[in-house]
């Protein structure tokens, strides 16, 4: 039974810095986070739980809403995920907002859209992906054990991602409730003698999910695609995609235990960077980025790289790093 439910407010979030996987300073939900069933996850708050019935509570006018929000800043992430935008178009009145108003924005959605979206693969169809041929997107794959850990599928998926031409195939990390898990376990049928079962509900799968999102970015990498969620407006070499550049540096560090120090230096610098009030660019034009306050030797080198020519040979040294094929 699908029961759709009026309310007058929109979910807003914003951030001081940017942080994986979508890298948005404010973050809109015009929707309730439980849309779907039998798992439902929650793109901003990035949970899964179980959902017997669709109860969706939907914004009642987005624009009054993003008129009367004060300091939406962009980078802007959409959450439109599920089939309730297919009939309210409330993440599409926010992303045409946010045109009017020329503040960049990112829309996540399950179905393709206009403008450039992030399709999110779940549930994990590669014929999903096919049918955003020729839109300007990438896919989003939340990684949940056992459904998206599968990997023939996600090898599938990459595929259909690439012949589609996504300009990404990212995992998207996932913290799974003990009623998603349940909901997964009926799904496919899986009863208290299966491996998977207890695997599911006594082991520690937080390895199998880690090795799972390096081997997506392995995945993305070896078919010519960014292995993460690229942020709007990825080609300006503003403040806050440096700090993008910084923090995904530094969290891939942290998850591989590479260097914890360092990759601690690198995420204070891309908080310092995100608050600096003038542009980076003018200030690698007049003088050396190491005159900002608070930022570390090695974040200076990346970000005067990145500046000059738009690579960073240490953030490529970490991301080849990363890109793990699991056995």
């Amino acid at each position: 039974m699908i029961l759709y439910r009026k309310a007058s407010q929109l979910r807003l979030r914003r951030s001081a810095a940017p942080a994986a996987p979508f890298w948005a300073a404010t973050a809109i939900a015009p929707y309730a986070p439980r849309r779907a069933t039998p798992v439902a996850i929650d793109y901003v708050a990035l949970r899964a739980s179980g959902a017997e019935k669709l109860e969706v509570t939907v914004t009642e006018n987005v624009r009054d809403e993003l008129e009367r929000a004060r300091n939406v800043r962009g980078p802007v992430f959409i959450d439109a995920a599920e089939n309730a935008e297919a009939v309210f178009r409330r993440g599409a009145e926010a992303a045409a907002w946010c045109q009017e108003n020329d503040i960049a924005a990112l829309q996540l959605v399950s179905r393709p859209a206009e403008g450039e979206f992030v399709l999110a693969a779940w549930p994990p169809r590669p014929e999903s992906i096919v049918a955003a041929r020729g839109s300007k997107f990438g896919v989003a794959v939340p990684v949940v054990f056992p459904v998206t850990t599968d990997l023939a599928l996600l090898e599938a998926l990459a595929d259909a991602a690439k012949e589609s031409g996504a300009a990404f195939f990212a995992a998207i990390a996932i913290d799974v409730e003990p009623t998603a898990k349940q909901a997964i376990a009926q799904q496919l049928e899986l009863t208290g003698d299966d491996d998977l079962y207890a695997m599911l509900f006594h082991a520690d799968i937080a390895p199998i999910q880690l090795a799972t999102e390096r081997h997506i970015a392995a995945l993305a990498a070896e078919r010519g695609m960014g292995d993460f969620v690229l942020p709007p407006r990825w080609e300006e070499r503003s403040n806050w995609n440096a700090a993008v550049l910084l923090t995904l540096t530094a969290s891939r560090m942290i998850a591989m235990e590479l260097d914890l120090d360092l990759a601690g230096t690198i995420a204070r610098s891309a908080r310092t960077i995100a608050d600096l009030d003038k542009p980076l660019t003018r200030i690698a034009e007049s003088a050396s980025l190491s005159i900002v306050g608070g930022m570390d030797e090695t974040s200076v080198e990346m970000l005067t790289e990145w500046i000059g020519g738009g690579t960073a040979s240490f953030a490529e040294y970490v991301n080849e790093q990363w890109r793990l094929r699991r056995a």
